[in-house]
């Protein structure tokens, strides 16, 4: 019965955070143990205890500090001295822009509303379609949850009990290779439609904005160099970076005013809290997962179709692939992990770090596709663009993205070289 319930709830749009600690309930008064819910709360306490959690209101914070300390506008410039000059420029610069914003915002979501408010408009009037303008900036947001520091990458690290600081450093070659598949595609489309050719800064334009460009530049040199040279821990990073953003955007940009402070510390608890809640929720729901032996009833299954990890990789990501695109990124991540996380490394041998790779990019894909794809619909809202246009421009970018989960199943290197 507890599996209907909990299908039930998802199916009519109940929060996630509330499916997982409903059915929890559900299936301690189903079983008959009620002395579990005595430690029902110290179960979802216990849940928060993690260190490591501390970096997703720190992250959030530093990328609401970047937005109102005109950091993302001097980043962008700065991505113009280097491709601006090249055919379909904007659109190089666009996707520049958006690995510098991954390196500091670590949210698809926040990180495509930022972009598409500040580059679809640019593109367009330099002659760019705009659903593929829109599109682009959409695509640029799949960088922010591979790219260091991610949330997703946070949150995987906090359920699997591996290194934060390792999970960052396996994202940081998917994340390049996804980048350079991108430019690829915007290379092949705009030869077929003849993108207008960019200008190239003076040298003095060009000195300028690397100039008012270098204080921003601290914040992800902070983050991934603090946890690359083992100098301080994701936490400690996230802490600092959001302590360099500020007096950068006060006293250096003098356009993040301390007076707005409060604003950005509400909106931030508010983002973090549904995130942390989920989490305790998650806590509770081992107990299902644990009493029904969910993950020992898939592997048997699984197991009896396929002993080779690649196979088995290739399946786990057209479920994932499914999953996305009827739940949020966090969420599906917080419900698969405990389920899938034990088969792939007791049953298959794989890296955690692999999988968790894999995992949470192929998730975030169903920010972008129907029916629910909520990146869409924040890239059409900041854009002006229909949610049809944009993806009737994205899918060259979302086949770029199949490719690459394909090779990362494949190769393990690729997302374990560095660690």
């Amino acid at each position: 019965m507890t599996p209907f319930v909990f299908a039930f709830k998802l199916l009519i749009s109940v929060p996630v955070a509330l499916v997982l600690s409903l059915t929890a309930i559900w299936y301690i008064w189903e079983s008959g143990n009620t002395v579990l819910y005595d430690s029902f709360g110290q179960k979802m306490f216990s849940g928060l205890e993690t260190y490591g959690l501390l970096a997703i209101p720190l992250f959030m914070l530093t990328g609401e500090m970047m937005n109102e300390g005109g950091m993302t506008r001097r980043l962008i410039n700065a991505a113009r001295v280097f491709v601006g000059g090249f055919r379909g420029g904007l659109a190089y610069i666009n996707l520049l822009a958006n690995m510098f914003m991954a390196a500091i915002i670590g949210s698809a979501t926040a990180q495509i509303a930022v972009m598409a408010r500040a580059m679809t408009p640019e593109m367009e009037k330099e002659g760019y379609d705009k659903g593929f303008a829109a599109a682009t900036t959409a695509a640029g947001g799949l960088l922010a949850p591979v790219i260091p520091p991610s949330m997703m990458f946070v949150i995987f690290g906090v359920l699997a009990q591996i290194p934060i600081g390792d999970m960052f450093l396996a994202g940081i070659l998917p994340g390049l290779l996804m980048a350079i598949s991108f430019a690829c595609v915007i290379a092949i489309i705009g030869f077929f439609q003849g993108f207008p050719k960019g200008d190239w800064f003076t040298r003095k334009e060009s000195l300028a904005a690397l100039l008012a460009c270098l204080p921003a530049a601290l914040i992800p040199l902070a983050i991934i160099g603090g946890i690359l040279f083992g100098i301080a821990t994701p936490t400690e990073s996230a802490a600092i970076a959001s302590l360099i953003a500020f007096l950068v955007g006060w006293l250096i940009y003098g356009e993040l005013k301390p007076s707005a402070l409060f604003a950005l510390f509400k909106r931030t608890a508010v983002n973090a809290s549904m995130i942390v809640f989920m989490i305790a929720a998650a806590s509770v729901f081992g107990w299902v997962i644990i009493y029904e032996a969910l993950p020992q009833k898939l592997a048997a299954l699984i197991t009896s179709i396929t002993s080779d990890p690649f196979v088995f990789l290739l399946i786990v990501n057209c479920v994932l692939l499914a999953v996305g695109m009827l739940i949020d990124g966090i969420a599906a991540v917080i419900l698969i992990t405990p389920i899938l996380l034990p088969i792939a490394m007791n049953d298959y041998n794989i890296d955690p770090y692999q999988f968790g790779v894999v995992m949470c990019l192929n998730l975030v894909l169903g920010l972008l596709t129907p029916p629910v794809g909520v990146g869409l619909y924040v890239a059409s809202t900041m854009s002006g663009v229909s949610p049809w246009q944009i993806f009737r421009s994205l899918w060259p970018f979302l086949l770029a993205v199949a490719v690459i989960l394909v090779l990362l199943s494949r190769f393990p290197l690729l997302s374990t070289a560095l660690i």
